[in-house]
């Protein structure tokens, strides 16, 4: 199961000095899908193929934590689905010749109501009719929600890319940190919604489910600790 996410992680823990310390971390959890070992979910997870990609744009710590869930989208969907930490001062020319990469058409997933005025804010997906022959590219910014402001505002490579604004139609069933925002949706979750707009509601329902699944044994540790 070496896509892009864990291949992420790989080498940001490569470069770290001590081990991250996530809360459960005397806890002896499965590599990949970061539940107690004895509670793996490894062998029920899906893969789909999907037509669209999605890029995993990381704040630092995030690949490390194990409440993270941009790795169940990377999970379902390994072959699309890419990773990259994000730097203030730097960036990755991955990054940079992905989102030049002429199949895609790329979409920065925020809430339009952050975009600057010279940037285009879309509620719909317009490439159908606009850029045949390009699939998608969602860029989701994974981190807590200051986070992924700061990624917002200090991205000047993503100032030119169209917003696609999300709006929530329930609230979020995440439960593994606490929302700052009301009606804030967790990464997979977001996911889920951007596969129905494109209209892949079997890769949508598959994605779902693996969420909820590893939430749920993910929860259970909380409710049945060691």
């Amino acid at each position: 199961m070496q896509h892009a996410f864990w291949r992420l992680r790989q080498e940001r823990q490569a470069r770290s000095s001590k081990p991250f310390q996530a809360r459960g971390g005397n806890l002896s959890r499965c590599e990949h899908c970061q539940v107690p070992e004895e509670s793996c979910i490894c062998p029920q997870r899906p893969k789909v193929a999907i037509k669209a990609g999605f890029c995993l744009l990381m704040y630092d710590a995030e690949p490390l934590k194990p409440s993270n869930t941009g790795r169940l989208i990377a999970d379902i969907a390994p072959d699309s689905t890419f990773a990259f930490l994000w730097h203030r001062t730097q960036t990755d020319p991955r990054l940079l010749a992905l989102l030049n990469d002429p199949q895609w058409c790329p979409y920065l997933v925020f809430p339009g109501h952050y975009a600057q005025p010279t940037q285009s804010v879309l509620s719909a997906l317009d490439w159908p009719s606009q850029r045949p022959g390009r699939l998608p590219l969602f860029i989701l910014l994974d981190g807590t929600w200051a986070e992924a402001k700061k990624m917002f505002r200090k991205s000047p490579y993503l100032a030119s890319l169209p917003v696609l604004s999300l709006s929530a139609t329930g609230a979020s069933a995440y439960g593994l940190r606490k929302a700052n925002v009301e009606g804030q949706l967790c990464t997979a979750e977001v996911g889920v919604e951007l596969l129905r707009m494109n209209d892949e509601i079997a890769a949508a329902s598959a994605l779902e489910a693996w969420f909820l699944l590893f939430r749920e044994n993910y929860l259970a540790v909380r409710s049945n600790p060691l």
